[in-house]
């Protein structure tokens, strides 16, 4: 006699292909899932690294930035320093300069000049007196030209008065002494202190 298998076989078959099929299923889902969630931390991990750079960037930024800042009050310190210094070299060279002055003066002055008015304003002196000719004030000026302490001799006046002595003119001169700043250039360098 023939054997009949009445084993429901096709019904274990096809339960084994779909266990298989949903084990194969499950493990491409794992393994799909694994290589999302390794990419997504790769580049997670890359956006952490960069924002700790930018981090790290800021922080030195703030540095730097506290660094010039203080460079501008360094710079601002020694512009202070320096003007501070011209004024104490200013009143260094100004302080023998009315010695000075009469010193100069003696020596430029030829015989037949009289000074009867002698006035300095911050760096000019105004000159002011008697002369018994033109050539003696054109001597007095060369002089003056050649002097060490005085420049721009500028002659504003030369009068004769028919009531005194002809024999002697009045003359009104102003001379600039050299190195030394007007009181206005000296208070505009001290920057208003």
């Amino acid at each position: 006699m023939a054997h009949i298998n009445l084993l429901p076989w096709r019904e274990e078959a096809e339960k084994a292909k779909q266990k298989e099929f949903f084990s194969i299923l499950a493990l491409v889902a794992i393994v799909s899932f694994a290589i999302v969630f390794s990419i997504s931390q790769y580049f997670q991990a890359k956006i952490d690294g960069q924002n700790t750079r930018n981090e790290y960037l800021k922080n030195e930024i703030k540095i730097l930035d506290i660094r010039i800042a203080e460079i501008k009050t360094l710079d601002e310190k020694k512009k202070e320093l320096e003007q501070r210094m011209s004024v104490v070299e200013q009143l260094q060279r100004s302080r023998n300069v009315g010695t000075q002055v009469l010193n100069e003066i003696a020596k430029i002055i030829p015989n037949g000049i009289y000074l009867t008015h002698l006035k300095k304003v911050n760096n000019t002196l105004e000159l002011e007196g008697k002369s018994e000719s033109n050539n003696h004030l054109a001597n007095m000026i060369r002089e003056i030209e050649r002097s060490d302490l005085f420049i721009d001799a500028v002659l504003e006046s030369i009068t004769s008065k028919d009531a005194e002595s002809k024999l002697l003119s009045d003359f009104k001169m102003r001379v600039s002494i050299k190195g030394l700043k007007s009181s206005e250039q000296t208070k505009s360098a001290q920057g208003g202190r």
